[in-house]
């Protein structure tokens, strides 16, 4: 018995029918995709757990507008 049921030998019937199906040049390129694409998520959280939240380095620009930094509503630009 192998996972949830399945035995070695269907998970080698299923693996060849993939590879029959994608090839094994696209399902290499697949997974070389996927391996960068968790590469690079790893590291953007490394580089979130770096900057301790509310230092201000990468707060320019979000958050509420500074007091000189405010733009009239609509209901202000309206005629009387």
């Amino acid at each position: 018995m192998g996972l949830g049921g399945i035995s070695i030998w269907q998970l080698l019937i299923i693996l060849a029918i993939v590879v029959m199906l994608f090839g094994t040049k696209r399902l290499r390129s697949m997974g070389s995709d996927l391996g960068s694409a968790i590469k690079g998520f790893k590291k953007s959280m490394q580089d979130d757990g770096d900057t301790p939240a509310g230092s201000g380095a990468d707060d320019k620009g979000e958050g509420e507008p500074e007091s000189g930094d405010t733009l009239p509503r609509d209901d202000d630009q309206r005629p009387s």
